[in-house]
């Protein structure tokens, strides 16, 4: 079944829309043929926000390795503002 939308076609069909992604899952409507949201049911959103990571957790998984980072030591770019 369908899960793309065109923007105005969703706002017609908005019930519709909001049905398929709590049944269908994630909902993608879009404007001038690019995507531009998507819709997606509550509990699905708030289980993806906590399964976020945050910085120390993502890089957990290097600590005690013997990395070498090098780092660009060359002088600030300037702007004129």
């Amino acid at each position: 079944m369908k899960n793309t939308w065109q923007l105005q076609e969703a706002k017609n069909q908005l019930s519709t829309v909001v049905e398929n992604a709590l049944t269908r899952g994630p909902q993608t409507i879009t404007r001038h043929g690019t995507p531009a949201v998507v819709v997606v049911a509550a509990e699905e959103f708030r289980q993806q926000r906590s399964q976020r990571k945050s910085i120390v957790e993502l890089f957990e998984p290097a600590r005690g390795l013997d990395l070498t980072i090098k780092r660009d030591k060359s002088p600030a770019r300037t702007s004129n503002v």
